[in-house]
C-alpha cells in the first residue's frame, strides 16, 4: 500500500475519532502522538487490505474469522494493560505511562498460536451452552471488554468498548 492511498487527513481522523472513544471508554492512546498515528495508519491499511483494523503489529491471515481475537481493540487489550500497562502494540496505554511514572517496554505475546486458537475453538462449539436461570433469550459476551447482555442478537456496537457485533460470542 503506498502512503498516497491513506491521506494524512484519514489518519487524523481516525486518530481523533479513537482518541475519543478510548477517553469516552476510559482508557488511554498512547500519549507520543506520531507514534500513535504510525499505528493509526497501520489499521487503516489494514483495513484495505482486509476488510479490517487487524492489529498493525500482528501477522493477520487475512480471514476474518481466524482474525477476530486480533481486530482492534483485540481481545488482549485490557489483560495486557492490566499487566504490563499497555497493550501489545502500546496504541491503548495506563495513566502511568500517560503520567510517565512508568515507560513502556517490550511485552509477551498473549494469542494461543493457531493450533491452540483451534483447539479452543473446537472444544467451545461441542459445548452446551449454559443456562442461566430461566433467561427466555440468550446471553451474549464481548469477548473484548466482557460486557454481557441477552436478548436475541449480540448489539451491533458494545456500549462499552464500542466492539463490532462480530466481536461477541454466546456466553457459555
Amino acid at each position: 500500500m503506498s502512503e498516497e492511498e491513506i491521506s494524512r487527513e484519514d489518519v487524523d481522523r481516525l486518530f481523533q475519532k479513537l482518541d475519543r472513544e478510548a477517553k469516552a471508554g476510559g482508557y488511554n492512546l498512547n500519549p507520543n502522538e506520531e507514534f500513535t498515528k504510525e499505528l493509526v495508519e497501520g489499521l487503516l491499511v489494514n483495513e484495505k487490505r482486509y476488510g479490517y483494523w487487524a492489529c498493525p503489529c500482528r501477522l493477520s491471515s487475512g480471514v476474518k474469522e481466524e482474525d477476530l481475537d486480533i481486530i482492534c481493540p483485540c481481545d488482549y487489550r485490557d489483560p495486557d494493560l492490566n499487566e504490563h500497562g499497555m497493550c501489545y502494540c502500546g496504541l491503548y496505554v495506563d495513566d502511568d505511562i500517560v503520567s510517565g511514572k512508568k515507560s513502556m517496554g517490550s511485552i509477551p505475546e498473549r494469542r494461543p498460536s493457531k493450533e491452540e486458537r483451534d483447539r479452543i475453538k473446537k472444544e467451545k462449539a461441542e459445548m452446551e451452552p449454559a443456562t442461566i436461570g430461566n433467561l427466555p433469550l440468550p446471553v451474549w459476551r464481548c469477548t473484548v471488554c466482557g460486557y454481557l447482555c441477552a436478548r436475541e442478537e449480540p448489539p451491533a456496537v458494545c456500549p462499552v468498548c464500542k466492539a463490532k457485533k462480530d466481536r461477541f460470542e454466546r456466553f457459555m
